[in-house]
């Protein structure tokens, strides 16, 4: 007999056999969910605060979900919404799949509570299935192995997560390295006072390459 699996937001449905019709779909609620994020932080959407927007009581929330792990799986998944998941294959994997991560980033950084929530959200819903399925198929041209892809993809979910992070934060080298001591750190001390060099590629470009070509390189 085959394992049942875990029940999820995704596997349960919309509404039970009994009982009244739902005033709200869950597109409803994770729309009113994701504003509330957007304009204040994730704590801000909470349930109360999603019932009170929608009109309802916060018990009621729970005719459509069953905590709220259930709401941050619906508003995570409803955000990936806007990626371009269609795009047209070009000849180069490498430059479809770097476009791609870079849509993602720039969602990320739309949307910054996406950072925590991500961490919280529990499984993957039908739009983030559909993000797997985007990168396998711009992959598909790479001889690596299903596996090596896989990694990539969650590799790269990471990188973006740390540039979305840095950015949010506004970096003060004077302030972070206060309490350098020349005799030992000598080597930093020297990396400070050296005069700007030439700008560099960008460097998220750099590491989604980087990871691309290592993870998914053939020879390897």
């Amino acid at each position: 007999m085959p394992e049942a699996k875990p029940e999820t937001i995704w596997n349960r449905p919309d509404r039970g056999r009994r009982g009244p019709r739902p005033d709200h779909s869950r597109a409803d609620i994770a729309a009113v969910a994701i504003a509330l994020a957007d304009r204040a932080g994730l704590a801000a959407a909470s349930m109360r605060a999603v019932a009170a927007e929608l009109g309802t009581t916060a018990g009621s929330l729970y005719r459509y979900l069953s905590s709220r792990d259930d709401l941050l799986a619906l508003m995570v998944d409803a955000t990936l919404a806007a990626l371009p998941l269609d795009r047209a294959i070009t000849d180069d994997w490498l430059d479809d799949m770097a476009a791609l991560v870079h849509d993602q980033l720039m969602l990320y950084r739309r949307h910054p509570w996406l950072l925590e929530a991500g961490l919280q959200a529990g499984s993957f819903g039908p739009r983030s299935m559909d993000y797997f399925e985007c990168c396998l198929r711009l992959m598909a041209r790479s001889s690596a192995p299903t596996a090596a892809k896989l990694e990539a993809v969650g590799l790269l979910t990471g990188v973006v997560s740390l540039f979305a992070r840095s950015a949010a934060a506004a970096f003060d080298p004077a302030a972070a390295f206060a309490a350098v001591n020349p005799d030992a750190h000598p080597h930093l001390v020297a990396a400070l006072v050296a005069p700007p060099s030439a700008p560099r590629p960008d460097l998220f470009d750099r590491a989604v390459r980087s990871i691309l070509r290592g993870l998914l390189n053939p020879d390897d």
